[in-house]
């Protein structure tokens, strides 16, 4: 509901598989999620340190850094709780970014920290987002 409507929206999924310290991406919802993303006409970009492609996505274009799939998003999705992500550093992050949007979908964020880099932060199963 923070990026309507979602077509040309820019969008960085951070981590593709399933659980930190694996490059498994079986049954990870990253598949459903960036799959639903480009139906909808979201420009996407990954990062995963141990994930270098995923099948079946020829539209994803996945990077080794954080911030190269960042700068220019509209939104930031956290899908999986790599310490680096967790740990990233969120002001440079709001400084590169064209919008201002988190999804914590691991609740592994500090919503506070989030905020005060100027972020809106949504965490998934959450009562609210929080500015």
């Amino acid at each position: 509901h923070h990026l309507r409507p979602l077509r040309g929206r820019r969008v960085a999924l951070l981590g593709l598989a399933f659980k930190p310290g694996t490059d498994d991406t079986r049954d990870t919802p990253a598949i459903t999620i960036a799959r639903s993303l480009l139906e909808n006409g979201v420009i996407l970009r990954a990062c995963d340190p141990m994930v270098t492609e995923l099948p079946g996505f020829a539209d994803l274009s996945i990077y080794a850094d954080p911030f190269e799939a960042i700068c220019d998003a509209d939104a930031v999705v956290l899908l999986t709780e790599w310490p680096e992500f967790v740990n990233l550093d969120f002001e440079y992050a709001a400084e590169c970014m064209r919008g201002k949007v988190v999804i914590d979908g691991r609740n592994a964020l500090d919503p506070e920290v989030l905020m005060a880099a100027g972020l809106t932060y949504e965490g998934v199963g959450r009562h609210a987002s929080r500015t």
